[in-house]
């Protein structure tokens, strides 16, 4: 567990440890970037993505400022050259007076800096489910989008509770002669089970990055997977 300071500027550092016992030095690009990191608090209240630089002896290092106290939950998405992609996780606190935030109700749209995101789909537990966003402005559909970390939209999800780590995939990219620069983005998600989970859109418009945020409700009575995940990230790739 790590302790930092609420509201001040850290300069986080770590290093992801292979399985012969040194720092991994070599990456795959996925998405624009050699590693993702995504740091959300247990509530689901707040959520970073930021892309720490890496060192050559293979220690990353991001300016990180997390304003609230309260736990947090770190993931390091990356694939290492030659491997598969795999999330790694580890809990952050932030010390102080801890007031959680009441959860986010379910809802089909979200508001940010005059955006209206809406959800379009589903989430089926044990099935991948396609999940559409459309981003407008001031009431009209935005058609003009900007590619961020390869795509139009990048979205992440967690699952209330564990903060499992789950599987997005997205539908087409910029440049491939059908994917559209908006107002739809169009993402495949696979939960494990029923219950609440949170999703975060970041989308690029007019040379800023925006974050949307949702709580979606995977189907109530939908077919659950043979085996339950472990408390904690799920591991495996995770395309945005």
């Amino acid at each position: 567990m790590t302790t930092i300071k609420a509201g001040e500027p850290t300069d986080f550092r770590f290093t992801v440890t292979g399985p012969d016992g040194r720092p991994v030095t070599d990456y795959q690009v996925q998405h624009d970037k050699k590693l993702h990191f995504i740091v959300v608090s247990r509530d689901l209240a707040t959520f970073q993505h930021v892309h720490p630089d890496m060192a050559a002896d293979g220690v990353w290092s991001v300016k990180l400022t997390l304003d609230q106290p309260g736990a947090y939950r770190a993931f390091a998405d990356f694939a290492p050259t030659g491997g598969s992609g795999l999330t790694l996780g580890t809990d952050l606190l932030v010390a102080g007076d801890y007031k959680p935030q009441p959860p986010r109700q379910v809802a089909r749209t979200a508001e940010v800096d005059g955006y209206t995101v809406s959800l379009a789909g589903d989430l089926v537990p044990g099935q991948a489910g396609k999940l559409t966003l459309s981003v407008s402005k001031d009431g009209k559909p935005v058609t003009d989008l900007q590619p961020y970390l390869g795509a139009y939209g990048h979205l992440v999800a967690l699952r209330a509770g564990d903060l499992a780590y789950l599987h997005v995939h997205p539908d087409g990219e910029p440049g491939d002669g059908k994917t559209a620069a908006g107002p739809e983005i169009t993402f495949y998600a696979e939960v494990p089970s029923g219950g609440d989970y949170g999703l975060f859109l970041d989308f690029q418009h007019q040379g800023k990055v925006r974050t949307a945020a949702f709580t979606a409700q995977a189907g109530a009575g939908q077919p659950k997977p043979t085996a339950e995940p472990s408390d904690g990230p799920a591991h495996g790739d995770h395309t945005h």
